[in-house]
């Protein structure tokens, strides 16, 4: 699976002074001897004495001028002292560990930033990165669970990567499908299908809702493509669904080829054929002790176009024992969907509950409803 790797993000958000501060024009004739014995001692690198002498500084101070130097200097030191005790001193040391790539410096970090209350957003995020970096798919994942309670796209799009390092397809799908629920991005729902065709068990007309998907959404481009999911729709007796699809790739001019031409001829001959026969098909299915009959005269018809008319045939169904519920369900969702009743849509794609692959296919078709 194609994953998206996060970018280095560059810890230049940390704001710490760095230099020495300039002395005011207006600082207190007390304060002003104090601080230079101060700055001098910082620059020599006695951290300990010049900490003394903002001491001395701070308890004479009488401007405003006076506490900002006295502020700015205590920073210097702490930076340049490296003491962590301060949120100047941790977010320096933090700053440097990132930007020296030493991960999981950084990753240790987290204590001295969260015990001074700088524990930012930002800053769990270059953390998490961190992780990934570092090669721990697995702390990774287990520091964004534990610390992003509504997770942004660039933290699930960090979790999505992790989890893929780290074969959790759980993990891995969770995250897409928050993606796909945020932006509907085509990218997020080709990484989604693709995981989601990888599930165990999945029957062909499984198969095919995925395929279906994927056009939906945006990802079918290729000659391939296109002719897989015509291949399934005819296979399972959808011909004009077939040639819809079909069409749509000659449009974009991707399919071209003698073979497509063939393909579509077909398609189109039995979607003749399924029309004409469409009354008796129907009276014939309604004839049945068992609805499943009735369901799928009621898909077919979808794919004709008319997802109205489909959705009480496919309640008709509904109304007799079916072998496949969840399929019948998913069918009315199907039907909802594509007569614009988004709404109800998705209220009959999330009744389905099991089996678990069909659960997972009707979510799926739930999501693309909500776009």
């Amino acid at each position: 699976m194609t994953a998206i790797l996060m970018g280095t993000a560059a810890v230049g958000a940390v704001s710490v002074v760095s230099t020495l501060p300039a002395e005011a024009a207006t600082v207190s004739a007390k304060v002003g001897p104090l601080l230079k014995e101060a700055q001098s001692l910082a620059q020599a690198g006695n951290y300990a004495a010049a900490s003394a002498k903002l001491k001395e500084a701070d308890a004479v101070k009488s401007t405003p001028d006076d506490a900002t130097i006295i502020n700015q200097l205590r920073q210097f030191i702490a930076i340049k002292s490296g003491d962590t005790s301060t949120a100047a001193g941790a977010k320096a040391k933090f700053a440097n560990d990132y930007n020296a790539r030493n991960y999981k410096a950084v990753i240790a970090d987290e204590a001295a930033l969260r015990k001074v209350g700088a524990l930012d957003a930002n800053a769990m995020q270059i953390i998490a990165q961190s992780y990934y970096l570092s090669h721990d798919a697995s702390g990774c994942m287990r520091y964004i669970k534990s610390n992003f309670k509504s997770p942004g796209d660039a933290t699930l799009e960090l979790l999505m990567r992790c989890a893929y390092d780290a074969g959790d397809d759980e993990t891995q799908r969770s995250a897409l499908e928050t993606l796909v629920a945020h932006s509907g991005k085509p990218e997020y729902w080709k990484n989604l299908l693709r995981l989601s065709e990888r599930a165990k068990g999945l029957s062909d007309h499984n198969t095919l809702d995925v395929n279906r998907l994927r056009l939906m959404t945006g990802n079918i481009t290729t000659k391939d493509e296109y002719i897989l999911l015509a291949q399934l729709a005819l296979q399972l007796g959808f011909a004009a669904e077939a040639q819809t699809v079909l069409q749509k790739g000659f449009d974009a001019k991707v399919l071209s080829d003698d073979r497509s031409k063939k393909l579509l001829d077909l398609a189109k001959s039995q979607a003749a054929q399924a029309a004409a026969n469409e009354a008796k098909a129907l009276a014939d299915a309604k004839a049945q002790p068992q609805g499943d009959a009735l369901v799928k005269v009621g898909e077919a018809m979808i794919g004709e176009g008319k997802a109205k008319d489909a959705i009480g045939v496919i309640q008709q169904g509904q109304k007799k024992p079916l072998k496949d519920q969840a399929n019948a369900q998913i069918r009315l969702g199907q039907a909802y969907l594509a007569a614009g009743q988004k709404a109800d849509a998705v209220k009959a794609f999330s009744a389905v509950k099991s089996p678990e692959k069909d659960a997972m296919i009707a979510h799926l078709w739930s999501l693309a409803a909500r776009r």
